[in-house]
């Protein structure tokens, strides 16, 4: 699903606003999700899941094709974490 259709769907569900107005509202929910994640704190959507970033360690391993020795940095990674109320639905896809 893409922003737009997220914007769609909201728009479809609320006729009386505006999807400027709804575009509007999306970008700053990003926003703010994106400022969180940057501050280090934790984004938790109810119902939905919690984002957050986590620090990956640097480490040193071989090219498989060449044998040589590389060097990974350490870097940051996002996390997500499925809510309970999210993954029940999947698992039953997938059963």
């Amino acid at each position: 699903m893409l922003k737009k259709d997220v914007i769609n769907c909201i728009a479809e569900k609320m006729p009386y606003f505006l999807k400027g107005d709804i575009a509007q509202a999306v970008d700053i929910l990003i926003d703010g999700m994106v400022e969180a994640l940057t501050e280090g704190r934790r984004v938790e959507i109810r119902g939905f899941g919690s984002l957050s970033i986590r620090e990956r360690q640097g480490k040193s391993v071989p090219n498989p094709k060449t044998g040589v020795i590389m060097h990974i940095p350490a870097r940051k990674s996002l996390h997500f974490t499925m809510s309970k109320s999210l993954k029940e639905p999947l698992i039953k896809i997938d059963s």
